[in-house]
């Protein structure tokens, strides 16, 4: 029986006893993952920049929230949503390169290959609504859609309650799920703060420019009276 207990616990992962039946330890390197991501993620930010610049009279700072749309979109409904519908991925025999992404930032926060609920439910929600709303917003800055702006600050309004909601839940449970301090602050600090900062300015922005044409609106009324 306590062989059986050893073998489960022969993980990377924290607490150390977090039991994983069958777990298969990790195969690409972390420079391969992140060095796959990184490239990946570089094509379709390049790819979309050129794309958008087929819009007429579209900014520069439109193209960049057109790529962060897309990117984020993508990484919502591709690498979220395989983690949500694939709850075994760390037994996998044959791991594919998603299971590893999910294996190897797992170290920053074990919670994720726990299957924990409160995480599963934030990546889940996150996959199937979010996913396509930044798509759509996208789409919508290009073609100048009306509800562009509506739907942006919706957006990232969603994304940073998901976030709060993430540490939060984090801090009540202990915040003691990494495997060091380096992926600590790599995987749970710093590649999360992007979706605080980054949102946290497009909603601003948007509510600025909601409020500008609001009060655009409001001195012609008043001009016709």
């Amino acid at each position: 029986m306590a062989g059986v207990q050893s073998s489960e616990a022969s993980h990377p992962f924290i607490p150390t006893d977090l039991i994983l039946p069958d777990y298969v330890p990790i195969i690409l390197s972390q420079s391969t993952i992140l060095g796959v991501y990184g490239c990946a993620s570089l094509l379709v930010v390049s790819f979309v920049w050129i794309l958008a610049g087929r819009f007429p009279k579209i900014s520069k700072l439109e193209k960049v929230l057109m790529c962060w749309w897309v990117f984020t979109g993508l990484t919502h409904m591709i690498l979220e949503g395989y983690f949500v519908f694939t709850p075994e991925f760390f037994k996998q025999t044959s791991p594919t390169y998603l299971a590893e992404v999910w294996k190897e930032y797992s170290k920053g926060d074990s919670r994720y290959v726990g299957r924990d609920s409160a995480v599963v439910a934030i990546e889940g929600i996150t996959a199937v609504l979010e996913g396509p709303a930044c798509i759509l917003a996208a789409y919508a800055i290009g073609a100048r859609k009306s509800y562009s702006h509506i739907l942006q600050i919706a957006i990232a309004l969603g994304q940073l309650y998901g976030t709060a909601v993430y540490f939060i839940t984090s801090v009540l449970e202990g915040d003691n799920f990494a495997a060091s301090p380096f992926y600590y602050y790599a995987y749970y600090i710093v590649a999360n703060s992007f979706w605080v900062w980054i949102p946290s300015l497009i909603v601003i922005r948007s509510w600025k420019k909601i409020c500008a044409a609001v009060g655009v609106q409001e001195q012609k009324k008043t001009k016709r009276r």
